[in-house]
């Protein structure tokens, strides 16, 4: 998704965040008197975007996805370019003998040398990923994690850049189709958040609120440059040709948010004994505040008000995701079929589930199939089970059932010494017989057997104690013999009324017309 804005990310991950270090730094210089590098330190320290704070504000943004692509991507390719700033321009503040022509040799070495790791190590882990099945789920994420610290490692003692290699190493693993990417992508985030927290306490720790009075009108007013002047100058500059209009771009321009990152950069000065290293963490600390209360809230609204939204959320969480599902109110619940359990052999159509409960995927032989009322289970799949919460603990005892039995269609023929034929009945369904979908009893008579469950609505078929068959739903209940129930629902399959309705009707005649031809 990321390459048709790949060329727009670049310029803005690389020419716009240098134009803002520069504009950043000389406004640093000025308001805080300080000489010329270390204002070019303190606005290399601020100028790259944060991903995790990009991806935090998205994830409950409606803003356009070519716009959303274009900030994810200059926010990850931001950082290599923003840290190799800060080295340069802190061997400028130590080493008066360093040059430019070093501080461009050294970031075309290390980025050229990061991307190249980064390719070849990402491309490895795919292959890798792809090749292998782990023993368990929670093992890829701890796969993904070693590779990043091999493209990293490999990177650093090749004197490259091993965040632009971690982060390619990410971008391949993340575009490629591996085994449990949600379960890889989910234990990132949440390390993400731990890592953020972490920063966010170490600037804590490191900040002098003593020493606030001192700085906090020139903080305020390198915050205003970077955010009002710096980012949307840079932005406007690097975007033309790319295609977006004065409202996406404008957008664009507010939307660099800063958080973790420069919180990480603002400790490699106060490590490399820079004089002014406590007086930027001061700073940094400004900045962030503010970007954080003011562009993280402001951004979404904006974006409204400019008109670059989307139908669709920017960073979509799917369905399917289990954070996603239990906050619905619905769960899903695995069950690993045994060589000897009852539904062995049994279709899907024959489980016996409520509506509110739906065999979503049949996991076998490390496939996944989507399965059919008519898919036979066998030994050794997994069922993942999707189940409202009211239902899941009728669908655990249904579990019972599913390993010891008994499962498969019952005699449908009326109790044995009876004499008669069943009288057909069709009356209106009571109160007191309870919930149609699962009922417990009918018409006086306990419910033995439940055979079917309509979905779309309240309705079942089920098995009497009396040996009658039943159908509810709608209403109504119709009670009577095999025979009887197939007239009556052939007639109920002509008068149905949506493709729904037909189909619950021809299930149930299909179910009764087994037992009628005996």
């Amino acid at each position: 998704e990321i390459r048709p804005v790949l060329r727009t990310s670049i310029a803005l991950a690389v020419l716009a965040t240098i134009a803002q270090a520069v504009i950043v730094g000389l406004a640093a210089g000025w308001a805080l008197d300080l000489s010329t590098t270390e204002g070019l330190l303190l606005g290399s320290i601020v100028a790259a975007t944060d991903s995790a704070a990009i991806f935090s504000v998205l994830r409950d943004s409606s803003l356009e996805k070519r716009l959303a692509r274009i900030l994810e991507g200059e926010s990850g390719l931001s950082d290599p370019v923003a840290v190799i700033l800060v080295l340069g321009f802190i061997r400028f503040v130590q080493e008066p003998d360093y040059t430019l022509l070093d501080m461009l040799g050294l970031a075309a070495s290390e980025l050229a040398i990061g991307v190249v790791v980064g390719l070849a190590v990402g491309r490895l882990s795919v292959l890798a990923f792809q090749s292998t099945r782990l023993g368990a789920p929670g093992l890829y994420p701890v796969g993904s994690i070693a590779f990043a610290a091999l493209g990293f490692g490999i990177a650093d003692v090749l004197h490259g850049s091993g965040f632009m290699s971690v982060y390619l190493v990410g971008l391949a693993l993340g575009s490629a189709p591996i085994p449990a990417k949600r379960t890889i992508n989910e234990f990132h985030d949440g390390l993400a958040w731990i890592s953020q927290i972490a920063m966010f306490m170490t600037l804590g720790l490191l900040v002098r609120p003593s020493e606030f009075g001192d700085v906090i009108g020139q903080s305020l007013l390198v915050t205003g440059v970077l955010m009002f002047v710096a980012r949307p100058l840079a932005v406007y500059v690097f975007t033309l040709g790319s295609g977006l209009n004065i409202r996406e771009s404008t957008l664009v321009g507010w939307a660099g948010l800063r958080g973790a990152v420069p919180i990480v950069l603002a400790t490699f000065p106060v490590i490399e004994g820079v004089d002014e290293g406590g007086v930027f963490f001061n700073i940094v600390f400004f900045v962030v505040l503010a970007s954080t209360l003011v562009q993280g809230v402001t951004l979404d609204p904006l974006a409204k008000a400019l008109g670059v939204t989307g139908t669709e959320p920017a960073v979509p969480r799917p369905l399917h995701e289990v954070g996603t599902i239990r906050s619905l109110g619905a769960e899903v619940l695995d069950y690993p079929v045994g060589e000897t359990d009852a539904i062995a052999g049994v279709r899907v159509n024959q489980l016996e589930l409520p509506r509110e409960a739906l065999v979503s995927v049949i996991v076998r032989d490390d496939e996944a199939l989507l399965p059919r009322g008519s898919t036979e289970v066998q030994g050794g799949d997994h069922l993942h089970i999707l189940v409202r919460e009211p239902a899941r603990a009728g669908v655990e005892q249904l579990f019972e059932r599913w390993r010891s039995g008994p499962m498969g269609e019952p005699e449908l023929m009326p109790r044995a010494g009876s004499g008669r034929s069943p009288i057909f009945t069709v009356k209106p369904w009571a109160d007191a017989m309870g919930d149609p979908g699962r009922p417990e009893n009918v018409d006086g008579f306990a419910v033995l057997r439940v055979l079917r469950t309509r979905r779309e609505q309240a309705g079942a078929l089920v098995l009497l104690d009396d040996g009658r068959l039943a159908v509810t739903g709608a209403g109504v209940v119709a009670l009577g013999g095999p025979r009887q129930l197939f007239r009556y629902c052939r007639d109920r399959i002509q008068r149905a009324e949506g493709a729904e309705a037909k189909a619950w009707w021809q299930e149930v005649a299909g179910v009764v017309s087994q037992s009628a031809v005996r």
